[in-house]
């Protein structure tokens, strides 16, 4: 391994957000020292549906991004849409391979390609394979065996069945041309279902069984696990936003500040707010309208009813699925909007399954990044996970030394949400969990590429990530920074 310092940048398109995660890779360490959401623009359900809107604020973010780090963001790895997504089943075999020939890795990256190759169900005008999981194989006489166990084993036969997710073409296209009208080239795109599960789930719940719940703003998707493969997968085109867009509807104000009261004040099941729920918000009128007041209490109802809608049509997929009784680890959920107060047990309570809010692993190290073990990294750190050796998505800038008189910024108007990190997790037997390898759609290692030598730079500074902490109590005023003349709390 090259000792040669490269970047790792990931973007996460979101409906509501762009999250821009740099890495830092040398040798075999990996350290964050940057993240940053900025607010979003021409994308809905998680696919880009404006390419100009889009593209104008990906550049923006971008831009802080150099700005901060000193840096070029030439690439990037990014995620596809998570809906829609159709699911197919796929049978491939290979015969008389010969007698007391041993099956090995190449055997079963072969019968992989073939089967992707020659899958005959879908239009490649339209449609386009997003991402493949290996459910068992066979070799002729025993059935269902994993891919662990059936390299070595012995046969003139192998059997693979797979799950195949299947997306839109032009998903694909918009995503490429709003990357490279932002000048960076998408080096590789990947299926964040899978992703995401391996940054957020612990291998325990993998291999009980397990539906992880990812709620985003545009849209919301089950991904159940089993035996530490994934099994079923499923999308809604609900989430996040349409809570956003009930309390702007009710209460007759902006999308950003319906948002932010979310933020602030939003909970489930209202009868559980103690005091909270005798509170009232106050929101000034900018424009000669009277004043407006929305009860917490009611603010909660609003949200419940949107919150047990989306629910109810995940308890279906998982009902669909045939895991529903095989899920022994429970539901997990992440994503931004399993921030909401309460979510977890009213899950609980309408599905009867253990809920745990599932918050990204501390897989690598990091200093200063604010909002990076919040709910709403998960999709960033699977990225950069996923992508996390053999890649290298920016040039280091040299920066002369000049005066400092009144620099040009960028400014994300977006309010930064500021958490205490998670002490570091680990598995049941109390070691760190780490998964050093770089896989493939199918979780398969890939192999490294050689490096080419980089030409030698002259000395390099990089501005370091801001380390600014404030307290987890402060998490308010940070949010409301820009609205809070705007609510004035009744009882205060």
């Amino acid at each position: 391994m090259s000792n040669i310092e490269k970047h790792i940048v990931s973007v996460d398109l979101g409906t509501s957000k762009i999250a821009i995660t740099v890495a830092q890779v040398e040798g075999n360490d990996v350290q964050i020292i940057y993240y940053k959401e900025s607010p979003s623009a021409g994308i809905r359900y998680s696919g880009v549906y404006n390419v100009s809107q889009a593209t104008d604020a990906l550049k923006k973010a971008i831009a802080t991004a150099e700005e901060e780090l000193g840096i070029k963001i030439t690439q990037a790895v990014v995620g596809v849409p998570k809906y829609p997504i159709r699911t197919e089943v796929a049978k491939q075999a290979i015969i008389d391979r010969g007698e007391c020939t041993d099956i090995t890795s190449e055997d079963i990256e072969e019968l992989k390609s073939y089967a992707l190759s020659t899958y005959p169900n879908i239009n490649t005008d339209n449609e386009a394979i997003f991402g493949a999981v290996a459910q068992s194989f066979s070799d002729g006489e025993n059935f269902q065996i994993i891919e662990n166990d059936i390299v070595g084993m012995t046969s003139d036969v192998l059997e693979g069945y797979f799950k195949i997710f299947i997306g839109k073409q032009n998903d694909l296209k918009k995503i490429n041309l709003v990357m490279e009208r932002a000048g960076i080239i998408p080096i590789q795109k990947f299926f964040t279902a899978d992703t995401t599960a391996k940054a957020v789930l612990y291998e325990s719940e993998m291999e009980n069984g397990v539906a992880l719940v990812d709620i985003g703003a545009g849209s919301t998707s089950v991904s159940i696990y089993e035996g530490n493969v994934m099994r079923h997968y499923a999308s809604i085109p609900f989430g996040g936003k349409n809570i956003t867009d009930d309390i702007k509807n009710e209460a007759e104000i902006t999308e950003k500040l319906a948002e932010n009261i979310k933020l602030a004040y939003g909970a489930c099941m209202p009868d559980k707010l103690l005091n909270l729920s005798e509170k009232v918000l106050h929101i000034r009128s900018n424009n000669g309208d009277a004043d407006k007041t929305l009860p917490v209490k009611y603010l909660s109802e609003l949200i419940t009813a949107r919150v047990e809608e989306i629910i109810m049509a995940i308890l279906y997929e998982i009902e669909m699925s045939g895991f529903a009784d095989m899920l022994r680890s429970g539901i997990v959920i992440t994503g931004g909007t399993a921030q909401i107060t309460n979510i977890s047990n009213f899950i609980h309570d309408i599905s009867g399954y253990k809920v745990r809010t599932g918050y990204p692993r501390q897989l690598f190290s990091y200093s200063g990044c604010m909002g990076l073990s919040e709910t709403s990294a998960a999709t960033s750190i699977g990225l950069i996970q996923a992508a996390k050796y053999g890649i290298n998505c920016a040039i280091v800038q040299e920066v002369e030394e000049e005066e400092d008189n009144n620099p040009d910024e960028i400014i994300i108007e977006e309010p930064e949400v500021v958490a205490e990190v998670p002490a570091e997790e680990k598995n049941e037997e109390g070691e760190k969990v780490e998964d050093n390898e770089n896989r493939d759609l199918f979780g398969n290692v890939v192999k490294e590429e050689e490096t080419k030598p980089e030409p030698k730079k002259k000395p390099k500074k990089v501005k370091e990530p801001r380390t600014g902490k404030k307290p987890i109590w402060t998490i308010f005023e940070t949010l409301f920074n820009e609205v809070e003349k705007e609510i004035d709390d009744s009882d205060v």
